[in-house]
């Protein structure tokens, strides 16, 4: 099974820059059965920054690998101070027009599922159903000892009460929830073991260099098979994680669409890329199709 690792890509000078027009994307949801594939790019108007876009955090932030994290308590220590800090942000984000596009698509039987890279959970607060949180999600612990799994909002409280007082000022929040500190920001950050058995907390999302669980590949790659379509929606697809999907779908025939204003490593295997604001797409897709997002009637 591959690993989630940070990849080095260069877009391709010979490929034909995106479209400004949103009709394929349209068409596809007229068929019916779209599959979605959602990246960070979908959460940016959240409030919530791209790794790879127009300011995004990879000029500025390395993401935590698994490695780090599992080899001493220093690394968790920082993690944690940056992440509690980051989550008091990043717990406040609510879904945006695009979330709210793709539930209304869902409600109207024109998805056959979402699968997303994100770990922030916006799709599901705008009421999109049967999400497939491909990297997990940072609403969740898991112990890496006894396994069990607890709530964030717990894990945040029981921070609080340890840390009391700890509030530095980030430069900076991160698509992982990460807040950007210093070393001397992070200082002696008190980090709270599982209530169980006394063992290591991490959030129950999939860090750089740590694999996928093979069962939720197995699944996606079942909802690939079984769409008539693969629509992806603000991801560079930089990462193997997702690109695989993309790859698959160009194999099986199936056409890719893809929403990234920015050239992606899935274009080579596109039918189109249309080239615009996600929020602004899916909005003009879903008037095209008359579809009520958020309760108002939509143009026939």
């Amino acid at each position: 099974m591959r690993m989630r690792p940070t990849l080095s890509w260069t877009p391709a000078e010979d490929l034909p820059p995106g479209t400004s027009d949103p009709e394929p994307v349209a068409d596809a949801l007229r068929t019916g059965g779209v599959l979605v594939l959602s990246g960070a790019g979908i959460s940016t108007e959240s409030g919530i920054p791209d790794y790879r876009g127009v300011g995004g955090s990879l000029s500025r932030h390395t993401p935590m690998t698994y490695q780090d994290f599992t080899g001493g308590a220093q690394a968790r220590r920082r993690y944690w101070a940056r992440s509690h800090l980051g989550w008091r942000t990043f717990g406040r984000a609510l879904p945006n027009a695009g979330h709210r596009a793709v539930a209304a698509f869902g409600r109207h039987g024109l998805l056959q599922g979402v699968i997303t890279q994100n770990v922030d959970g916006l799709h599901q607060a705008a009421d999109s159903e049967g999400v497939v949180e491909l990297h997990g999600s940072l609403d969740r612990v898991v112990c890496l000892s006894c396994g069990a799994f607890s709530p964030r909002r717990e894990l945040a409280r029981r921070l609080e009460e340890a840390n009391a007082g700890y509030d530095p000022v980030a430069a900076g929040i991160n698509p992982d929830g990460d807040a950007d500190l210093t070393d001397e920001q992070v200082g002696d950050f008190h980090v709270v073991p599982c209530t169980i058995c006394g063992g290591v907390l991490k959030p129950d999302v999939v860090f750089f260099g740590e694999t996928v669980p093979p069962r939720r590949v197995a699944h996606c790659r079942e909802l690939v098979r079984d769409a008539t379509s693969l629509l992806v929606l603000g991801s560079s697809l930089t990462v193997m994680s997702g690109l695989r999907f993309v790859r698959q779908a160009a194999q099986e025939g199936k056409p890719v669409l893809i929403v990234n204003r920015d050239p992606t490593r899935g274009d080579r295997y596109a039918a189109t890329r249309v080239a615009l604001p996600l929020g602004t797409t899916l909005s003009a897709v879903a008037d095209r199709l008359g579809i009520t997002v958020d309760g108002e009637a939509a143009p026939g």
